[in-house]
């Protein structure tokens, strides 16, 4: 038999478990939200030691999303709301700014890396750019002012 009381083992034992649920959380906060473009900050910037913020750039959203402990943040703008996206690059990282042109808050997201960053403003600019030629195509259809089922005057 040793000579630690038995207390020892199941406070460490407590302790090690707790570590393994915390680690466990932040796993999983952190995991992709969504599939399709995803890009995800980095770990070693400003705010996203925990929990890092992912941004979604589907054809018609850009979503930002940051888990939290209890929750989560997100917020997303339609392609057609938005005015202008900027990247302020540092040494390392980028920082990725998505304003709207309602005049609203902006989409702020810190620490994604250049290549990330520079893919994000293209990806949002091409989808801009379809969005915009679906619709200024001209209708192939001529509808009449008195249909079928309307009386005519």
């Amino acid at each position: 038999m040793s000579s630690e009381p038995p207390w020892i083992w199941w406070t460490a034992a407590a302790l090690v478990a707790g570590l393994l649920l915390l680690a466990l959380a932040v796993w999983r906060k952190g995991r992709p939200f969504a599939a399709g473009d995803l890009f995800r900050a980095s770990r070693i910037s400003r705010g996203n030691r925990l929990f890092p913020t992912q941004v979604l750039i589907t054809p018609t959203t850009v979503v930002q999303y940051t888990p939290r402990w209890i929750g989560r943040h997100e917020e997303s703008i339609h392609m057609a709301h938005i005015a202008s996206v900027k990247i302020n690059t540092g040494l390392v990282l980028s920082d990725v700014l998505i304003e709207t042109s309602g005049g609203a808050s902006p989409i702020r997201c810190h620490g994604h890396r250049k290549r990330d960053a520079m893919a994000m403003k293209t990806l949002i600019e091409q989808h801009q750019n379809a969005y915009y030629q679906a619709t200024a195509r001209p209708s192939t259809t001529q509808l009449s002012p008195v249909g079928p089922d309307l009386p005519s005057r």
